[in-house]
């Protein structure tokens, strides 16, 4: 039976009881994994937005209970129906006694000082933490771990390797259950691809690329509309220009015509025609 989430009890939304777990120890090498990390945890953050009880983090610990002092770390985590993730992110990390249940998924990238422990040692611990998914990514392309990209899902309390293909033109990829998403690896970068959409999902800076392009195009739409108005502007200023010098004009001619009849009757009467 899921224990209640010490962290989720109903109260004031008043986080500073919380106390933060230890910061990890940084690896060496982390640079060459800053970028799927990033790639996978903002992604992932924007599929899942309108979601309030979606937690996805990297690299807190992963504890079992609060007395645990040690544990894995992973690059990122995942995890589906918990009540305040913000709770949790205050945690500074992932304690699976408080909040009720292992995180769904876990992904660890590889580098060249943790590579090999992440698809031997840690594979074992994650299972025996029931972590639902164990995937792996390695941006060199396998020299870092046993392929470019693997993923595991848990079935009777062990691993059963999950489906990766790889395609003509060198890309891997493999179904997550726990997102409905699908991993790539492609030429070294990690996408996720969304099968009911039918397309990469953007990353945090192609969000912003497109919401920089659209917010231009919305520029250049109302530049457009108040060009558009301005031409209008100056055509009903022309126009009434126009009407008032067609009524000038009118008005003179009128004026000549008058002048002319007056001056016909004149002469007229000079004449004695009249």
């Amino acid at each position: 039976m899921a224990t209640r989430s010490v962290l989720t009890k109903p109260r004031a939304r008043d986080y500073s009881h919380i106390q933060a777990l230890p910061d990890p120890p940084r690896v060496p090498d982390m640079m060459e994994q800053v970028s799927a990390i990033i790639a996978f945890v903002t992604t992932v953050e924007l599929h899942f937005a309108d979601r309030e009880d979606v937690f996805v983090g990297s690299g807190g610990y992963l504890l079992r209970t609060p007395d645990e002092r040690y544990g894995p770390y992973p690059d990122g985590s995942f995890a589906d129906g918990v009540e305040d993730p913000r709770r949790l992110r205050r945690r500074n990390g992932y304690v699976i006694s408080e909040v009720g249940k292992p995180p769904d998924l876990v992904l660890e990238v590889g580098s060249r000082s943790t590579g090999r422990r992440d698809y031997t040692e840690k594979r074992e611990i994650y299972a025996e933490y029931g972590v639902g998914e164990y995937w792996r990514f390695d941006p060199s392309g396998g020299e870092y771990h046993d392929a470019p990209l693997a993923g595991d899902r848990l079935v009777d309390g062990k691993y059963e390797p999950i489906e990766i293909v790889s395609e003509a033109d060198g890309r891997h990829w493999g179904y997550s259950e726990a997102l409905g998403l699908e991993f790539w690896w492609d030429e070294g970068e990690l996408r996720l691809w969304d099968p009911v959409g039918g397309r990469f999902l953007p990353t945090l800076i192609e969000s912003e690329q497109r919401a920089d392009y659209a917010e231009q195009r919305a520029d250049y739409a109302e530049q457009r509309v108040q060009s558009a108005e301005r031409r209008v502007q100056s055509e009903r200023v022309a126009r009434g220009n126009a009407e008032r010098r067609a009524e000038s004009e009118r008005a003179a001619r009128d004026a000549a015509e008058a002048r002319m009849a007056q001056m016909e009757a004149e002469i007229r009467r000079l004449r004695g025609d009249e």
